[in-house]
């Protein structure tokens, strides 16, 4: 198995995508990867205008296959031009093979050929797999909670009725610790030397967080979040005592200074705080 999987890797390509049918065949993978109604899904005339007028649109090949796309397009953050990447997906058949992670790197040696040198995205702050990949592999950032971002749209929440909160990411490309990454080089961190804001409870299965603390102020501080909401669908309840106690912890330590610098995903997942981070 694993022998097949590192032949798999080897021909990944990575293209840019430019014509009419490579376009309807984004459309197709977005129904497939996230089951949106047609309504919520970007169609293919905003991928060709985006295309012909300075966004990126790269595709993952293995062999004939299209098999993912990320897809950016020019943006305004802070008074300071960057591209903002709205969409990174790909097959289930083909999840877990770093394909996501290579369309990142592809990406981001596009977006400085054009002169920027800043990315943007959001993500839901629940989604552990993409924080893993936005924070420990790609060495982005954040330090911004957006709350109730998308409003009432189904489809971007983890159960019904639930506000559709977001991070702010913000990859700074020419950043030391980006290129770190890059080169595969990782941060090491003793969990039990950091101090917890919040963390679950150990009553009650595990399940539900405890009460955030919000009179810490250590240079780098754990925020748990759940190894995997996915398989918590008919527990709404627990869903959003999660999400509120992330909303106020997140919140109230980015006005006091602190950002998002990394993730660390095991049998317990913690994002990694750090104060006065990286500028």
């Amino acid at each position: 198995m694993s022998r097949k999987v590192g032949r798999t890797r080897r021909i990944i390509k990575i293209r840019t995508l430019d014509r009419y049918s490579d376009f309807e065949k984004l459309v197709d993978i977005q129904r497939v990867v996230w089951k949106h109604e047609d309504t919520e899904l970007t169609p293919v005339h905003q991928f060709r205008i985006s295309s012909a007028m300075g966004g990126i649109v790269l595709g993952a090949y293995l062999g004939k296959k299209l098999a993912g796309f990320v897809f950016s397009f020019p943006a305004v953050f802070g008074k300071k031009p960057c591209q903002h990447s709205h969409h990174l997906a790909v097959l289930p058949a083909y999840q877990g093979l770093g394909i996501g992670k290579k369309l990142k790197w592809a990406q981001r040696e596009r977006v400085l050929k054009l002169g920027y040198d800043l990315i943007t995205w959001t993500m839901d702050p629940l989604q552990t797999r993409n924080a893993n990949l936005n924070f420990h592999v790609l060495a982005a950032r954040c330090k911004t909670y957006l709350p109730h971002f998308y409003g009432p749209t189904p489809s971007l929440t983890l159960a019904p009725g639930l506000p559709t909160d977001r991070l702010l990411i913000e990859w700074p490309l020419r950043h030391r610790k980006v290129e770190m990454r890059r080169r595969c080089r990782f941060d090491g961190y003793e969990v039990a030397d950091i101090p917890t804001a919040l963390e679950r409870k150990a009553t009650m299965g595990g399940d539900f967080p405890g009460r955030p603390r919000l009179n810490m102020n250590g240079k780098i501080l754990l925020v748990e979040v759940p190894k995997s909401m996915n398989a918590w669908a008919a527990r709404p309840a627990a869903i959003s005592a999660w999400q509120a106690a992330l909303r106020r912890t997140l919140r109230f330590y980015f006005k006091h200074g602190y950002s998002i610098a990394d993730f660390l995903f095991s049998d317990r997942c913690y994002y990694i705080l750090e104060k006065n981070g990286r500028a």
